[in-house]
Formats: structure tokens, C-alpha cells, sequence
């Protein structure tokens, strides 16, 4: 808002968005005025002479003599009111105009020209309009190539800035032709990169691009340009280039980087009601940086063909540009389906992340040009503003917690992890400290896709692993519910390779197979001895055996239930552990996972015997003498109460009798099982309080016979569900051997 200029000024050096706000400090100072025309042009002159130092700078820029000299002592103090304001406020779309149009013009010295551009900071959005007037002065070739170099930087640094972007695309053969100069290279790829469509790419643009290369070699930011391209329209493009070569443009932020944070922060951290009317958006007025604004699709502006009435008169529709349909005007998943063939993605690539239907466009249109775009946004973003690479970003580690929450429903919503996130995680890990960012981190985590767990360990699991074995119980159980929902996410993506496998491609899914059984093997081994590890840090806690067995209760269904070849038991620091815990709740879960290890078992042995499935693998002798080791245990532990004379497991609980006799427990032989086990003598007593109310002192002997019966329906009827199922389907048969000893 203009400062000092009444809304009934006849004349205005500048005419804002927000030009029907009054400003009445210019009349504090006057007492009531009288209807005479003497006074009115008192007060009108006391107006132009309080006029607003902005103005006033603009105005004498504008009317200045050319070439005036650089130390001109009138022209340092404008330039320092235009720095400090734009600074502090920014400037509105008009000031920007004006002061684009001095820089480029030559008006001034060189050095006058960049220290305008360094503080060209926008409030609000930038109109094409001016950035196409802009790049008018640069065919002119008045200004120096040091001033267009920082003029295609700040072009980069406010593209997302920009309302609508048709005129600009326009230009795109202009900023093609800026590929020939060697200053100018770099920075015209990052600019056509940005601004490039499908409509952009043509045969003799392709052909300059591969002379280009040819005669400087593969510039990383030619590479770029190439890629896209070639995602657009692959039969232009014969060349083959390096599918793992990262984007890299020079960052060009970090002139006007700061300045901006600092104006939003400084404009939208005050409530609402005391924000100054600087920027007029249809956009909700949001805090976040302007890496967050991307988020947000650009609003419909007064240039937009968003409305019907400008949609009839728009000129561009008579020169073929009206086969987009414009995602701003994308309400519901109706408007989604009738035009998907002529979707175009905003400009703002990182909108998607907060679009269901743009991610719904994304999941159903296979166009590498998407995620090539996303690649390289996301990846410059989580770089440079990640709190643990640079000190200054500490601060915005709110924002940066937010940004992370979306990449993550988005990976969510797509069910796949994004390239540029994983290369993010596999950088940063090593520098984590375990606390910024914890949950949103270990959710990404989750999504990283299956590769070779050789790789994987050195990059990912070895810096996880440091910090679990350093850091609180929470952290432990944190780091293994994010590991099992990686193994989860890798599951179900070998489920819909199998669905959509057919007879083409069964040999390249058989030849691959056996890759991903290897990795996922590893990766339940290293997850095993995390676990074991973690109980001896933490004293067995019951929370920590909480979330292992969750993960292993998905390692024990990997063969039924996600048609893997693959069986892996659990290590016996976790079983004896599990089976010997005074958790009724961990021992149940403990059954059910052994329970579901013995249908797993039986279907591959079953399948390998009768060959009906071409998902076969070599039955492990080791793993059936493992499994059957641990059902003696669960046996001898639960029912037969032998378990320390026949556990034969070499990390099993077996005792010499010469040991047992010096414990003194009166029959040895029959006092461990369910009645006598630490994690049920709980519900023994209960029961017993139920069958015999009158008896004070429990007495765990009268449980046999019958009552050992009623014993185990008590059990059932108090939702220890795996407990009934593994003693239904593992000693059914010692019941009734049991039970006809007993009625002797």
C-alpha cells in the first residue's frame, strides 16, 4: 500500500492492486478542512510534497539523464530508499515493472543495473507481462552480458512467481538462441528446461541441441535439456544418455533468497488482522518460505483464461494454443476424465504433491517427463533446505516438516517412493541426527524402493543402525515399525509385478526373483539381529517385542500371502525371549506367528512336491529343522513341561538334570506349561478363583482333567487367539493323550 498518498490523489506515479485502500495520514496533521478550493489545493500540495519515498525513487530513475555517473550523490540515495524497501516489503508487480525496464534498458552503469536486479524481491506474483517487456530490452543488446546473466538467474530464481506463463512460452525461441553464447549457456538451459512443453520440442531444436553437444562435450545442464526432450518425444531423440546421470543446474536462489523468506516471514507471521495489505492472491495467505508456495497451484490472475468471458475473447485461442485444458479450472474427477488427453501440469511441479487429482493424472499417464521434472525440483528443494546440511535452515524446520509430510502422502497415494527422495536420504542419513525431522524421515524411509541390500546397507541400514544402537527405546521401536513398513511396501510391490506378469515377461520376473529373494533374505537377517541386539540394550522390554513380532508376523506370511519363495525364522534371541516373556500379550503373538510359519511350511513343501507353481524354491532343510526345534520348545514350554530336557537348539533353554536337581522345584517334570508359564499363571489363578471361590490359597495342582479342559475354553474366552490356534493345529494330538492319562 502506498504510504502518505490519499485514494483521491488525481495523480499517481504508481497505480497498486490495492488502490481503492485510504490512507488518511495525510490528513492527521490538518485539522477539518473547509469545502474551498484554496484549501483543497493546500492540501493536495502538502500531499505531493509528503510524496512516498518509493515513488519518489521510481520517478527520478525514470526521468534521470542517461548514463548518469554511478557515485551521483541523488542517485545513490534512490538507490539505497529502493534497496531498503524492497527489503523490507518487497515490491508490487508494478514497481517491478518499472525498475525491469530501467536495469535493462542501459540506461545506468553496469553496476547500477545488477545492484537493481539483486533487489528485484516480488510481494506478490510477477506478470508476464513485465518479464516479456523484460526480455524486449535484451534484443535491444543495450545492457551488458553480466546484466543478462543475472536477469536469466532472477527469471529461474521468480519463475514459480510468475501468474501465467503462455506469453513467456512464446519466447521460448528467443532463449533458445541464448544457448550459443557460452556466458549465457547455462543458465538459457535452466530457463527452456522450465519452460519447455511438448509443443517446444521440434526436430531442428534437436538437431542444435546434439550439434551443441557434439562440439562442447555433455554439459550436465545440456544433458538435462536433452532428457527432457527426449521423455517428450523419444523418436526425435536417437542418442542414448545415461539414464543415472543426476540434474544438476547451479542453484540461482540464493540472491533473493533470504530477502523473501524474510518479508514472509515478516508479513504472515502477525495475525491476520494486523497483515498489511500487500499482497493480493487468491491463494490462502500461507507462512511457508517460497519452496512451500510451490505446493500450492498458481491462482488465476487478471491474464488467466479462467474465466468464461476471457476464454471467448483470449486471442491465443486463435493461434492454437487452446488444446491444454488449464489445470487451474480443475474442480472434480469428472472434469479429470473428459480431459486428460489435454492435461497440462502447472508450472509449479510441486502443486502435484497436494493435488489428488493432478496425482491421480500422474498415476494414470505414464510420462517421464513428470517425474523427470519432480526429480529435479524435489531434489534441488530437499538439498537446499534441509536443516542438518546448513545451519541457517534450523529455523524453518517447521516448514521443513511439512514439506516432508507431503512428499509423503503423495508416495502414499502413488504407492511408490520418488528417486530424488531416496538419492536425498541416501546422502543425508549419514548426517542425521536422529531427532529433526524424526517421524516424517523414517516415513520416507519406508518408501525407498528394494535394490541390492549390499548398497542399501551401506547407505541406509549401516547410518540407521548407529543411530538405533545409540538412541531411546522410542527411537528403537520407531526405526523397526518404519523397517517393517519397507518390507511391507516391497512385498506389495512384488505382488502387482505378479499380477501383471504374462507369458512374455514370466522368464525376465523368474530371472529377477531370485535377486529379490536374496535381498529381502538379507534384509530380514539384519532386521533379526537389530532386534536381538536392541532386547539386550533394553532389558527384553515388552514395548520393544511389541514391534518385532509385528515385523515378524509379516516375515512368517511372506510365502502364502505374498506368493515369495521364501521362509526365514526368526533368531532365537527374539523366540526364547518372546516364548519365555511374562507378557501373556507377546507369548499370544508369539503362537500365532509360529502358527503361521506351519501353514507357510506346509504349502511350499506341498507345492514343491506337486511342481504346481513356477514359483518354486529349494526347501531348506535348515529352516524345517529350525522350525521344528522351536515347536519342541513351544511344546515342551506349554504343554509337556519338558522343555529343558528336549530343547536340542543350540541357543535353546535345555538344562542337565544334575542342574535341574539343585533348582529344588518339586517335579520339575510337570511344572512347566500353560497353568505354571510366568505370562499365564495369571489367568490359572483367576480361573481357579472362579471354580473355587471358597479356597483362599490357589492350588495349580487340581488343574488337570476335566478343569485342564475348562482351563483351556477359559484361555480361548479371553482372546488369546494365537494361543488357541498353535494348540489346535501343533498338539491337538497330545491333548488327547493328555487328557486320557489324566481321567486314569
Amino acid at each position: 500500500m502506498k504510504r502518505g498518498i490519499t485514494a483521491k490523489t488525481p495523480k499517481q506515479a504508481l497505480t497498486h492492486s490495492c488502490h481503492k485502500q485510504t490512507d488518511l495520514s495525510a490528513w492527521k496533521a490538518s485539522p477539518l478542512q473547509k469545502p474551498t478550493g484554496d484549501k483543497q489545493q493546500t492540501a493536495s500540495d502538502d500531499v505531493d510534497h509528503r510524496q512516498d519515498p518509493l515513488e519518489e525513487a521510481l520517478s527520478y530513475l525514470r526521468k534521470a539523464k542517461d548514463r548518469t555517473p554511478p557515485k551521483n550523490e541523488v542517485l545513490q540515495k534512490h538507490l539505497v530508499t529502493v534497496e531498503k524497501i524492497a527489503q523490507e516489503r518487497g515490491l508490487a508487480p508494478e514497481e517491478l515493472d518499472i525498475l525491469l525496464n530501467i536495469a535493462l534498458s542501459g540506461k545506468f552503469a553496469e553496476a547500477v543495473s545488477l545492484r537493481l536486479l539483486k533487489n528485484m524481491v516480488p510481494t506478490s506474483a510477477i506478470t508476464e507481462d513485465s518479464v516479456v517487456s523484460a526480455v524486449s530490452w535484451l534484443c535491444v543488446g543495450k545492457c551488458s552480458r553480466t546484466t543478462q546473466v543475472l536477469f536469466l538467474k532472477w527469471l529461474i530464481a521468480m519463475f514459480d512467481f510468475i501468474d501465467q506463463k503462455e506469453q513467456v512460452n512464446a519466447l521460448y525461441g528467443f532463449f533458445f538462441n541464448f544457448l550459443l553464447d557460452e556466458k549465457l549457456f547455462p543458465f538459457a538451459c535452466h530457463v527452456l528446461y522450465l519452460l519447455t512443453r511438448k509443443k517446444n520440442v521440434k526436430p531442428f531444436r534437436v538437431r542444435r541441441l546434439l550439434d551443441l553437444q557434439a562440439k562442447i562435450g555433455a554439459e550436465p545442464p545440456l544433458q538435462a535439456l536433452l532428457s527432457l526432450y527426449k521423455n517428450f518425444c523419444p523418436e526425435m531423440v536417437s542418442v542414448t544418455l545415461p539414464t543415472n546421470t543426476k540434474v544438476q543446474f547451479k542453484n540461482s536462489e540464493n540472491v533473493w533468497k533470504m530477502a523473501i523468506s524474510n518479508i514472509k516471514r515478516r508479513l504472515y507471521g502477525a495475525p491476520l488482522a494486523s497483515q498489511p495489505n500487500l499482497v493480493v492472491t487468491a491463494c490462502p495467505q500461507s507462512r511457508k518460505r517460497k519452496w512451500n508456495t510451490k505446493l500450492v497451484l498458481p491462482a488465476c490472475s487478471s491474464h488467466s483464461t479462467c474465466s468464461p468471458e476471457s476464454q471467448r475473447t483470449n486471442p491465443i485461442d486463435f493461434i492454437g494454443h487452446s488444446d491444454t485444458f488449464p489445470v487451474e479450472q480443475l474442480q472434480n474427477f469428472s472434469q479429470l476424465l473428459e480431459n486428460i488427453h489435454c492435461l497440462e501440469l502447472p508450472s509449479r511441479i510441486g502443486s502435484v504433491l497436494a493435488n489428488p487429482l493432478m496425482l491421480h493424472y500422474v498415476n494414470c499417464v505414464s510420462d517421464d517427463s513428470v517425474y523427470r521434472r519432480m526429480y529435479y525440483w524435489m531434489g534441488q528443494t530437499l538439498r537446499e533446505e534441509c536443516p542438518w546440511h546448513k545451519v541457517e535452515n534450523q529455523q524453518f524446520e517447521v516448514e521443513f516438516k511439512d514439506f516432508l509430510r507431503k512428499i509423503f502422502e503423495a508416495e502414499c497415494f502413488l504407492q511408490e517412493g520418488f528417486s530424488s527422495c531416496e538419492e536425498f536420504l541416501y546422502r543425508s542419513l549419514p548426517f542425521w541426527d536422529g531427532c529433526s525431522c524424526r517421524s516424517q524421515v523414517l516415513q520416507l524411509v519406508s518408501w525407498i524402493p528394494l535394490s541390492t541390500f549390499s548398497e542399501m546397507k551401506s547407505y541406509l541400514f549401516k547410518p540407521l543402525a548407529q543411530l538405533f544402537f545409540t538412541s531411546s527405546l522410542y527411537f528403537k521401536c520407531s526405526v523397526l515399525e518404519c523397517l517393517r513398513e519397507l518390507l511391507l511396501n516391497w512385498l506389495n510391490w512384488h505382488i502387482t509385478q505378479i499380477d501383471t506378469t504374462t507369458k512374455s515377461n514370466a522368464d525376465l520376473l523368474n530371472t529377477t526373483l531370485s535377486g529379490l529373494v536374496s535381498s529381502v533374505a538379507d534384509f530380514i537377517h539384519f532386521v533379526g539381529w537389530l532386534s536381538t541386539v536392541a532386547l539386550r540394550l533394553e532389558n527384553n522390554s515388552t514395548l520393544l517385542m511389541h514391534f518385532i513380532l509385528d515385523f515378524y508376523e509379516i516375515v512368517s506370511d511372506v510365502y502364502l500371502m505374498y506368493n515369495l519363495p521364501l521362509v526365514v525364522m526368526p533368531p532365537a534371541g527374539v523366540f526364547y525371549t518372546a516364548l519365555l516373556s511374562m507378557d501373556s500379550v507377546s507369548l499370544d503373538h508369539l503362537c500365532y506367528i509360529m502358527y503361521r510359519y506351519r501353514a507357510n511350511l506346509i504349502a511350499a513343501k506341498q507345492n514343491q512336491q506337486a511342481k504346481k507353481t513356477a514359483l518354486q524354491f529349494k526347501f531348506s532343510s535348515q529352516t524345517c529343522q529350525e522350525y521344528n526345534q522351536y515347536i519342541t520348545a513351544m511344546v515342551g514350554c506349554l504343554w509337556t513341561s519338558n522343555v529343558f530336557q528336549k530343547d536340542f537348539h543350540h541357543q535353546g533353554i535345555r538344562m542337565d538334570p544334575e542342574v535341574l536337581e539343585k533348582t529344588g522345584v518339586k517335579a520339575y517334570r510337570k511344572s512347566f506349561n500353560i497353568v505354571y508359564h510366568p505370562a499365564l499363571t495369571g489367568y490359572a489363578m483367576l480361573f481357579l478363583q472362579q471354580a473355587q471361590p471358597e479356597d483362599r490359597t490357589p492350588n495349580f495342582q487340581l488343574i488337570q482333567g476335566r478343569r485342564w479342559e475348562w482351563y483351556l475354553e477359559y484361555l480361548y474366552a479371553q482372546e488369546l487367539r494365537g494361543l488357541k490356534l498353535f494348540i489346535e493345529s501343533s498338539i491337538h494330538r497330545a491333548s488327547r493323550s493328555s487328557q486320557a492319562q489324566a481321567s486314569k
